[in-house]
């Protein structure tokens, strides 16, 4: 069964998606229309920016989506038995399984980074990625702290990403090293997703969310959440609300795609992050890559 996966944030470079706006004219009809929906003309940034000004939330989140959106709906016999996204990535899979429509599904994504980028300049905060430890050792770590620091990513076995105030990750990133991380090194990102610290932010997407139209899927999404393949319009938009405080639960998310019978991953989008995780988390099945 084929599974088709999209990234998140991170997986940016200068350049993406100018072929395919060069050679395509479904996808250059599809991104003309995004610069119309954002108000400014992102393909300027995705194809001649630089590296610092793609680094911004704003301009990151809705340019990795549109890379990996238009990529699925360009490509022949795109007929996917499952999907999955990591994190932002989730609203890229939601448009290629048609539960949103790619202008809704843009505008979400839109409020989504403005509101993540107000709550991190409203609250300075960051992301550490520990690695070669049990997921175990770092939950009670977190759990152990004063500060706010929660497990924010699960990437794969031995790849944990947490999530917090400075002063809380600063000290987590000491006793996870005593403990005997391989490394505990922090990200640069523009604050604490997936935590608490995100609340302002999911406020303001759960009202947008509640006013865009989802349909049922074409088929299950798997959702950083409940890491389950859902099908249900309702639950699929309770889980993206949440998701935004939550734990990106990828690892997880894909041994349940692999258990229901997934035996070809294919990463849609900037990157290869998540083939990568994929070979940490199951080496039989078969990778691939579309960018």
């Amino acid at each position: 069964m084929n599974a088709y996966v999209f990234p998140g944030q991170g997986a940016q470079f200068v350049g993406m998606g100018k072929e395919l706006y060069d050679t395509n004219a479904e996808a250059k009809s599809l991104f003309e229309k995004a610069n119309e929906i954002l108000g400014f003309r992102i393909t300027d940034e995705m194809f001649e920016g630089t590296d610092e000004g793609l680094k911004q939330t704003n301009i990151t989140q809705p340019a990795v989506f549109l890379h990996s959106v238009i990529l699925a709906k360009t490509l022949d016999n795109f007929t996917p038995d499952m999907v999955a996204g990591h994190s932002l990535g989730e609203i890229s899979a939601l448009v290629a399984a048609n539960c949103l429509a790619f202008e809704d599904g843009l505008k979400l994504v839109a409020i989504r980074a403005n509101a993540m980028q107000k709550a991190c300049e409203a609250n300075p905060s960051t992301m550490a990625a520990i690695i070669g430890l049990d997921d175990a050792v770092v939950e009670e770590v977190c759990a152990s702290i004063n500060d706010v620091v929660v497990p924010a990513n699960y990437n794969c076995p031995g790849q944990l990403v947490i999530s917090g105030s400075n002063e809380g990750i600063d000290k987590a990133c000491e006793i996870l090293t005593e403990k005997g991380a391989r490394r505990a090194l922090k990200l640069p990102v523009g604050g604490a997703f997936h935590s608490p610290l995100m609340e302002p932010a999911r406020e303001e997407l759960a009202a947008a969310i509640e006013e865009a139209t989802f349909n049922t899927p074409t088929c299950p999404v798997y959702q950083n959440v409940s890491t389950q393949g859902e099908t249900d319009p309702s639950i699929i938009k309770a889980n993206l609300v949440a998701q935004l405080t939550s734990s990106v639960r990828w690892n997880q998310s894909v041994q349940n795609m692999i258990a229901a019978g997934a035996n070809k991953f294919t990463e849609v989008g900037p990157g290869k992050a998540l083939q990568g995780m994929l070979i940490k988390i199951d080496k039989t099945v078969e990778r691939a890559g579309i960018s």
